[in-house]
C-alpha cells in the first residue's frame, strides 16, 4: 500500500485530495497545526502529524517514508509580499529539503501552484498554456511561481509535477461562497460592463487530476494546467447558480472598475489595520478586473487522459445542495 504526505489537508482542495488518495488505496499522512480545524479529518483513518512549513526538522518527520507528497498548503492572503514569499516560497523549499532527506524513495512531490504564477490569457481564442511566459500580476501569484522555481530545483533529486488549478468551486469550499450567498439572496454581482470569462473546475475534477498526474509515469518534470475544459463568462455563471437554487429571478448588478479598485484599495488599508491579513485588497482588485482568466488543458489531455467530467450544471447543483446539507445556506 502506497503512503502518501498531504500538505493543507485541513482546507478546501487538499481535503478533497486526501479523501480521493484513500479511496484509491493509499495511506495517507496529513500535515496539522496545533491550531488547526479538524472539521474535514475527522473519523477518517488518516495519520495526523503535527508540524509546520517553517520549522524543517518537523517535517522531516512528516515525509519520513512516504512514497508520494502532494503539497497544496500555501498562503492565499498575506500583509505584504515578503510574507506571501515565506509562506509560499520558502515553506515550499524546506518541505523539498525534508524529502531530499527524509525520502529516499520518493517516487512523486507533486506541488500544486495557481493559475495566477502564469497570469491571465491574452484573450479568448488564446487562453494560456504551458509553453507562454509567465506573467504573475500578484503578490500572491508571483510568490507562487517562486516556489515552482524551488521545485524545479529538486528535479534531480526526486521525480516532481507541478499544477495550477484554475479558479476553483465544490464542496467545503469558502473562497467563492460569499457568491453562492449572494445568488441565494437574489443578488447576482458583476464587475465591469464587459464579459469576463474564466476557467472554473469543480473541486472533485480537480483533484482527479491532480492525483492523476502525479501516478502518470507522462508527467516527471512537467507542469500542466488542470481546470474545465470549457470557458465560462460571469453571466453565464450567474445563471447557472441561479437555476442550481430554483430561483426564478436574479438581480443582476454591474459594479464599475472604478469602484471594485477604490472598494479594494479601502479594505487593505483597513486589514493592515487589522491582526489577520485582508482577503480583499488592491491586488485581488486588479485581479477581478482582468477579462480573461482562461487556460488550456491540451497538455494533460494529451499526457495524462484528464477530462472535466462534472459539467458546470451538475457541479453547481452539487456544490448547493452540500451547503444546504451542511447548513451554510
Amino acid at each position: 500500500m502506497p503512503k502518501a504526505l498531504v500538505t493543507g489537508a485541513t482546507g478546501f482542495i487538499g481535503s478533497h485530495i486526501a479523501d480521493l488518495l484513500f479511496e484509491r488505496g493509499y495511506e495517507v499522512r496529513c500535515i496539522i497545526r496545533k491550531s488547526s480545524n479538524l472539521r474535514w479529518l475527522a473519523g477518517k483513518p488518516y495519520e495526523l502529524i503535527e508540524a509546520s512549513l517553517n520549522e524543517p526538522a518537523s517535517l522531516e518527520k512528516a515525509a519520513e517514508g512516504v512514497d508520494f507528497i502532494f503539497h497544496s498548503a500555501g498562503l492565499t492572503a498575506a500583509k505584504n509580499y515578503d510574507e506571501f514569499l515565506r509562506g509560499n516560497r520558502d515553506g515550499t523549499r524546506n518541505l523539498l529539503e525534508a524529502a531530499s532527506k527524509a525520502s529516499p524513495d520518493l517516487q512523486r512531490f507533486l506541488f500544486v501552484s495557481s493559475q495566477t504564477a502564469a497570469g491571465p490569457s491574452e484573450s479568448l481564442e488564446h487562453p494560456i498554456d504551458e509553453e507562454a511566459p509567465c506573467r504573475p500580476i500578484t503578490s500572491y501569484g508571483k510568490s507562487k511561481k517562486a516556489a515552482e522555481d524551488e521545485v524545479e530545483k529538486f528535479s534531480d533529486s526526486f521525480p516532481v509535477t507541478i499544477v495550477r488549478p484554475s479558479a476553483v468551486y465544490g464542496p467545503r469550499d469558502t473562497a467563492i461562497f460569499d457568491v453562492f450567498k449572494a445568488v441565494n439572496a437574489g443578488l447576482g454581482t458583476l464587475i465591469g460592463f464587459k464579459p469576463k470569462y474564466v476557467n472554473l473546475v469543480h473541486s472533485e475534477d480537480l483533484a482527479r487530476g491532480i492525483v492523476d498526474a502525479a501516478e502518470s509515469g507522462n508527467t516527471i518534470g512537467k507542469t500542466y494546467f488542470v481546470s474545465s475544459n470549457e470557458f465560462y463568462n460571469w453571466h453565464q455563471l450567474m445563471d447557472v447558480m441561479k437555476d442550481a437554487f430554483g430561483k426564478k429571478k436574479l438581480l443582476k448588478i454591474k459594479l464599475p472598475h472604478s469602484l471594485v479598485l477604490g472598494l479594494a484599495a479601502l479594505s487593505g488599508l483597513l486589514g493592515k489595520l487589522s491582526s489577520k491579513p485582508p482577503v480583499f485588497n488592491y491586488e485581488k482588485g486588479i485581479d477581478f478586473i482582468q477579462e480573461y482568466w482562461t487556460c488550456s488543458t491540451g497538455r494533460a489531455k494529451a499526457d495524462f487522459g484528464y477530462q472535466q467530467k462534472m459539467s458546470i450544471e451538475s457541479g453547481m447543483k452539487n456544490t448547493v445542495g452540500w451547503y444546504r446539507d451542511n447548513n451554510w445556506l
